[in-house]
């Protein structure tokens, strides 16, 4: 084990010593379900003309879904890192894919270990290698058990597990990620632990891939998709190719039904041990609908933008224990509120630094209804070039193969800075202020010049009606309010949160 960890694993133990508890005679178990690249509107029950998910459907409809639900950034890796700190992932460096974490961020998966949960992930990692001397693989972030991949995967998936080389599980990836985890849950009961199992898809993130019987169920898409080209990743070069756009939704619907599927499975087995009624099961997606696939999203923007259409994903929480009646909230929610909401859930004592996420516990409960809390979202603009690697760059290095070429390898490398002093242009980059009807975006031109728009997102789904000007005192008051956020971010940047 890394050594740096090892040290700061003991600063933590030390620092929450004091507020381990005996286990409550009942607790929750929770499952956090993630989709790759899964957009809001890909889900029948938001009425998607071609898109079959029932299983997702039916935790809809007797659970609590979230109308606003966003991921805390427009792409994977930062959004991942959220949910496993209630950070923005800015505080820690995590700015685009390929970045990693950073070995000091105190995770969910530390906070219910010492809670006596035993915790498990599955699936894509994405925030650092997964190898067994990486101080970012899952073990180190505080995961007793993993079954994990550097990336995205696909039919086959090469994996490693608890950090070994990886080996190739034959059948389709989201069926396995599932049956990875029913194996932990079982190992839970056995032991008698209450469980975290962390299962992040590595579906339908491209290039796409389907089983026979899935893909029939999308061959009568309209033949005028076939008109359109998209661009993506060739399965069989692991290189860019442009293919026609009902091929490509053919098989990305096949892998999203396959996926819900899979998380049928899963309900179904929970059922079974009868572990349903007290287990705390969340789906959502890192992130807004890829440009590989665009078709029916009413949002503008997509993947990799900060407007609608690249944050806002599915969200439902199923726990039939303490939602017994089907809801549906217009409530802004984020994936930077996992965590706080797990702690509040579990008795469990908050980190001692800046947290962005918020309990949904109260929403939960029923007695809250609004966000006091606005939501802020922000794309770095680049570290400083004479910046030094955070963690040495054998490290950083990835092992599990996957089909996407990139840099002329078929792994993936990460990477993560120092940032010891804030400079003016940090303050830069596409970023968003949103309390939860009105949103406030600001950008620079190429001459540097702030561009600022303010959303209705109630009246204007698709961001097409800038109504700044006519609301000039609430855009500087929301424009102070996310420069004093984005400072705050900074100085975790700068590492001010670590001991």
């Amino acid at each position: 084990m890394n050594s740096r960890f090892t040290s700061f694993g003991l600063v933590l133990s030390f620092a929450y010593s004091l507020s381990v508890t005996v286990l409550a005679a009942n607790p929750v178990n929770f499952i956090l379900l993630m989709g790759d690249d899964h957009g809001w509107e890909e889900t029948s029950y938001y009425n998607h003309p071609y898109v079959k998910t029932p299983v997702i459907d039916e935790m809809a409809s007797r659970g609590l879904r979230f109308d606003y639900f966003y991921s805390a950034h427009s792409s994977c890796s930062p959004t991942r890192g959220s949910v496993l700190t209630g950070r923005h992932p800015n505080r820690y460096g995590t700015f685009n894919p390929g970045y990693s974490i950073r070995p000091e961020e105190i995770t969910i998966a530390h906070l219910l270990s010492l809670k006596g949960y035993r915790c498990g992930h599955f699936g894509k990692w994405h925030i650092g290698p997964v190898k067994n001397t990486s101080p970012t693989n899952p073990e180190a972030m505080g995961f007793d058990d993993y079954v994990s991949h550097d990336n995205f995967f696909e039919m086959d998936p090469p994996l490693s597990r608890q950090g070994g080389p990886p080996e190739i599980i034959e059948g389709e990836s989201s069926a396995i990620v599932v049956d990875e985890a029913l194996q932990f849950i079982a190992s839970a009961e056995a032991d008698d632990s209450p469980f975290l199992a962390v299962l992040w898809f590595g579906s339908p993130h491209e290039p796409y891939s389907g089983l026979p019987e899935d893909l029939a169920l999308y061959d009568n898409l309209p033949e005028e998709l076939s008109k359109r080209e998209v661009s993506l990743t060739s399965n069989e070069t692991g290189k860019r190719v442009k293919r026609p756009l009902k091929e490509v939704l053919r098989e990305r619907y096949a892998e999203i039904t396959a996926m819900d599927r899979a998380i049928g499975t899963l309900r179904k087995a929970l059922r079974e041990k009868g572990l349903h009624q007290n287990t705390l099961v969340w789906f959502c997606s890192d992130n807004g609908t890829p440009p590989s696939a665009p078709l029916a999203t009413p949002f503008r923007g997509q993947k990799g933008q900060l407007f609608e259409g690249g944050i806002r994903v599915p969200g439902i929480i199923e726990w039939p224990a303490r939602i017994t009646e089907p809801r549906i909230t217009e409530m802004m929610a984020v994936t930077s509120d996992i965590l706080p909401t797990l702690c509040d859930i579990a008795e469990v004592s908050l980190p001692n630094r800046p947290l962005d996420g918020i309990s949904l516990l109260p929403l939960i409960e029923g007695g809250v209804t609004e966000r006091k809390e606005p939501v802020g979202f922000w794309h770095f603009p680049r570290p400083a070039p004479d910046a030094k690697p955070y963690i040495d760059l054998e490290l950083q290095k990835g092992t599990t193969p996957l089909v996407k070429e990139s840099g002329g390898i078929l792994t993936r490398n990460f990477r993560n800075y120092h940032h010891p002093r804030i400079r003016d242009l940090d303050y830069k980059g596409d970023r968003a202020w949103v309390d939860g009807v009105y949103k406030l975006f600001l950008s620079e031109d190429k001459n540097g010049t702030i561009k600022r728009q303010l959303f209705d997102l109630r009246n204007d789904i698709d961001e097409s009606n800038d109504i700044a000007n006519e609301n000039s005192e609430r855009v500087k008051e929301m424009a102070s309010q996310l420069r004093n956020w984005q400072e705050s971010v900074l100085h975790s940047l700068r590492g001010d949160d670590y001991p």
